[in-house]
């Protein structure tokens, strides 16, 4: 008897993992009942599931290895292309020089060769002056090509046997040779100057550098590392307190003074909160009229234990530190303050003048402190003068117009204080919304005994004059000088000879004596701004 299959449709093709494979199909035969299979077997229907089954468990497979491997790889590759953790930290990444970890073991070297030929040698920090600007300027590739280039020219001009090593991002260091005094120190620095003359010349920029450096000798003033660091970063601070591109030796006397130096920042940091800063105040007069028209707000410092601290002693460390932008503010707001409180008094109208810093006239929200400090006083913008120098104007000319621009703009009054010690450009100076210019005191010092002086305020008043802006001469302390500068045809001054600067409440007092021979000036004439930018007229105040 045959056997009979059973018919069937063929199913379609799919993946083993979506559909579970069948138990074997039982056929029936005319004689008996009996599985078509043998054991260990498959039947033809079962085949193709098992093998798409192991093919796809043989490409998991190698899609696994091929990840595992890639990873491998990888991990091989970067263990190739990048140093070992101990020669990163011991080579500046950008300059190749020894960081300070290598200079660290280099000088523990040095002590114990010294110590042992009881010989000499120098530990000297260098730091760029000016850096962050040029970074801030021309941008950070300029930058880090430029203190490539100042490495390479340092190593090339160093002797034999000194190291230079990268202690921070403008800060280097040179590890004089063991046996080398003072002198030779003292030769190599000026020989680091020399070779910084040069002008580094980087992507159409003419950069000029200069370092400062200070100077610490083993065994004299320290026998570990850290003393001999420190101590010579101590100098370098003191030289370039005193000029940029000078050098100083450590002593005990620049311990003393940075001691000193660090206990007034602490003391200053509490001086807002502690209500110890106030303000003075010194009438400006009109030379040819004799009425005050304005008042600049001067900063003192009364030290509960120090008494008053000079303004040229804790400036420079506020400048420093940062303090000076919450300092600045703190000046504006509150000399706006005490006008808005004289007005309210029946004081006739007075302008009053404020000094604005490098750091803060470049600081970015400048012209909202202003708007806020005005606002708060209720004060129109014309009772506001800011004072600026040369120096900061210039730093970033085309900022700077535009700054000065949109305070112009509002009312606010502009004056370039110390006008002719800085650097200005008179192609810049024209463009610029100035209401004055202010001689500095040092050429009205010796107006009488000094032709050059002459000369000198002279032009100046000629140059403001033609660019139609008014004249402040600083520091007037006699008749005489006063009647000098009066022919010269100075428009204001301001000085010792009318009053020396006096606390708020001595101002008033003051101002009313003065105007008791004069006849107050009127809201009109005090808010009259020879900028040409701003739109205010007399008659608009009336």
């Amino acid at each position: 008897m045959g056997v009979r299959a059973a018919s069937h449709t063929p199913l379609p093709l799919t993946f083993p993992h979506t559909v579970p494979l069948k138990a074997p199909r039982q056929v029936s035969d005319t004689s008996s009942t009996r599985h078509d299979r043998v054991p260990g077997y498959l039947s033809t229907m079962e085949g193709p599931y098992v093998l798409l089954a192991v093919l796809s468990l043989v490409a998991i497979g190698a899609v696994a290895a091929a990840v595992w491997f890639g990873v491998r790889l990888r991990r091989l590759q970067s263990m190739h292309a990048s140093p070992a953790p101990g020669a990163q930290q011991r080579n500046d990444v950008l300059t190749g020089l020894p960081t300070r970890v290598a200079i660290v073991a280099t000088a523990e070297h040095s002590i114990a060769e010294a110590q042992q030929a009881s010989a000499p040698f120098a530990v000297t920090v260098l730091n760029v002056s000016r850096f962050k600007s040029i970074n801030d300027a021309l941008g950070h590739e300029v930058g880090d090509e430029l203190l490539r280039r100042l490495s390479q020219r340092l190593r090339a001009v160093l002797a034999n046997g000194d190291i230079l090593g990268r202690l921070a991002g403008d800060e280097f260091i040179v590890l004089g040779r063991v046996g080398t005094g003072t002198i030779p120190a003292e030769v190599t620095v000026e020989t680091i100057f020399a070779a910084l003359r040069e002008p580094f010349s980087i992507e159409g920029h003419d950069i000029e550098v200069a370092v400062s450096a200070g100077i610490s000798m083993f065994p004299a003033n320290g026998t570990t590392f850290d003393v001999l660091l420190r101590r010579a970063e101590t100098a370098m601070r003191a030289a370039h307190s005193v000029a940029r591109g000078s050098f100083r030796f450590y002593s005990e006397e620049l311990s003393k003074s940075e001691e000193e130096r660090l206990a007034l920042e602490a003391d200053l940091r509490h001086a807002i909160r502690d209500r110890q800063l106030e303000l003075h105040y010194q009438p400006k007069v009109d030379i040819a009229s004799g009425r005050v028209r304005s008042a600049e707000a001067l900063l003192r410092w009364k030290h509960p234990t120090r008494g008053f601290v000079p303004p040229n002693v804790f400036i420079p460390i506020a400048e420093e530190n940062g303090l000076i932008l919450a300092i600045g503010e703190w000046v504006m707001r509150q000399a706006c303050t005490q006008m808005r409180a004289w007005l309210d008094s029946g004081l006739p109208p007075l302008r009053v003048s404020v000094n604005l810093s490098a750091k803060q006239f470049r600081h970015g929200d400048l012209t909202a402190v202003v708007c806020s400090a005005l606002e708060d006083a209720k004060l129109q913008p014309g009772y506001l003068e800011l004072e600026l120098t040369e120096s900061s104007i210039m730093h970033d000319a085309e900022s700077s117009a535009a700054t000065l621009q949109l305070l112009s703009t509002m009312g606010v009054h502009i004056s370039i204080d110390d006008f002719g010690t800085g650097y200005s450009s008179l192609s810049y100076l024209w463009r610029l919304p100035l209401d004055k210019l202010k001689i500095d005191r040092s050429f009205v010092r010796e107006l009488i005994s000094n032709p050059d002086d002459v000369a000198i305020v002279k032009a100046i008043i000629s140059l403001a004059h033609s660019l139609r802006l008014g004249v402040v001469a600083e520091g007037v302390e006699t008749q005489e000088q006063l009647e000098h500068l009066r022919e010269l045809g100075c428009d204001q001054y301001q000085g010792f000879f009318c009053s020396p600067a006096v606390p708020a409440d001595a101002f008033i007092a003051l101002i009313k004596r003065l105007r008791e021979e004069r006849p107050a000036l009127t809201e009109a004439d005090m808010l009259r701004t020879q900028s040409r930018l701003y739109a205010f007229t007399p008659e608009s105040a009336t």
